[in-house]
């Protein structure tokens, strides 16, 4: 991973995502995963944009199985945006860049306390 994106995992989600005073994208991913490596660089994009704001990380689900599950993660690429240790957004599939954008403004809002 490049620049601005974090690598998350299952040793150190507790306090990267869940314990977070930021909201948190976290793209669940695996390197097989076509439309994963097609996102890829709109997700370093965001995570640049977002600096200061949001943090943006991926974790790989070949290596961190039990995350995955524990959060449902059927099919990927998917997209999960944390705000106080809780889920507030659910993305699955390919998404455009401006809809991802739009859920990462609506949970830096202080309104949005899920």
């Amino acid at each position: 991973m490049a620049g601005h994106v974090k690598e998350f995992a299952e040793s150190s989600f507790q306090g990267d995502v869940l314990g977070s005073g930021s909201p948190v994208l976290v793209d669940f991913w695996a390197p097989w995963c076509g439309p994963c490596r097609m996102i890829a660089p709109m997700i370093e994009e965001l995570a640049a944009e977002n600096q200061g704001s949001v943090i943006v990380g991926k974790i790989n689900i070949d290596e961190n199985q039990n995350l995955a599950m524990e959060y449902g993660i059927h099919s990927i690429p998917t997209l999960l945006v944390f705000k106080g240790g809780q889920v507030v957004r659910k993305f699955q599939g390919v998404q455009p860049k401006s809809r991802l954008q739009q859920a990462l403004d609506e949970v830096k809002s202080p309104e949005v306390a899920k």
